[in-house]
């Protein structure tokens, strides 16, 4: 009766990791697309929006064009005239009736033809700002929504995946009192020399309490493997031989010269489970060998 009730209790742990891992991977692969459509909608934001700083910048060029234009052709008509021409202009001024003449510029038909064109130019390159303007807002906008839904979803998958992390003593036996895992609390300080803390030997090389990080040396199955820069609260898993599932290494407190954390395994080794283990799950990471 009781070895049915084990099994009973195998297979329901396995079950619920199996749960755990398909659902934190539905939510990786929910964020990844999330990511990738969001990206995709801003790049095509930012090639319309390098489009219409280009037109702005070729309507600026013609408009400084247009305008030196104006200055020459002004220049032309305001330029003393020569003497024959001067003579010819009292003539026509005598025949002509004795009202107010017209200004030269303005009777110009060249004249007027290029003011309409510098006009409309400088219409057509204010609407043109004010579309980039727009266009610039609209993207910021989206670029922060984008941010935000993101930094929201990177949270919220952070937050499932520390569900199983304890940060304090407290929290390891919170986790202990479910009876998946044994746990291994230690604490080490900075020495050359193994020690031994439940399936794993270990020794603290460097302490580094600006960062918050550390390195770590470690036999695993008589082989030593080595962690840097392990961060604080950052998981280290560990493949063993004779466990189902990898071993976790966490550090949840960091001093001068020394850390605390905890070694959490499985309950039951492969030996143990016989046939149950079979069906073994993906291995996690591994360490470099010295």
């Amino acid at each position: 009766m009781d070895s049915n009730d084990n099994n009973d209790n195998y297979v329901t742990s396995d079950r619920e990791d199996s749960g755990l891992k398909w659902g934190l991977g539905l939510a990786v692969v929910a964020l990844l697309v999330v990511a990738g459509i969001s990206l995709a909608y801003v790049s095509r934001e930012r090639a319309q929006l390098n489009e219409l700083k280009a037109t702005n910048q070729s309507l600026s060029s013609s408009i400084t064009q247009l305008k030196t234009d104006m200055q020459a052709m002004a220049d032309r008509l305001n330029r003393p005239p020569a003497p024959a021409e001067r003579v010819v202009a009292q003539g026509a001024s005598r025949a002509s009736s004795p009202s107010r003449p017209a200004s030269r510029g303005a009777a110009d038909p060249r004249y007027t033809q290029m003011q309409r064109r510098l006009t409309n130019q400088e219409k057509e390159l204010s609407s043109t700002r004010e579309d980039l303007n727009q266009t610039r807002d609209d993207l910021q906008g989206k670029l922060n929504s984008t941010r935000d839904e993101l930094s929201g979803s990177l949270s919220s998958t952070r937050d499932e995946l520390n569900g199983s992390i304890g940060r304090t003593h407290d929290d390891v036996v919170a986790l202990q009192r479910r009876g998946e895992r044994n746990y291994y609390e230690f604490q080490l300080t900075k020495s050359k020399e193994f020690r031994r803390v439940g399936p794993l030997s270990l020794s603290l090389r460097k302490v580094n309490t600006k960062r918050k990080s550390y390195d770590l040396a470690m036999f695993v199955d008589d082989n030593q493997m080595q962690k840097k820069s392990v961060n604080l609260y950052e998981p280290v898993w560990i493949n063993l031989e004779d466990r189902p599932q990898p071993v976790q290494l966490v550090v949840n407190q960091i001093g001068k010269d020394q850390i605390q954390g905890y070694i959490s395994e499985p309950k039951y080794k492969k030996s143990e489970l016989g046939d149950a283990a079979s069906a073994t799950p993906a291995k996690a990471p591994g360490f470099k060998q010295q």
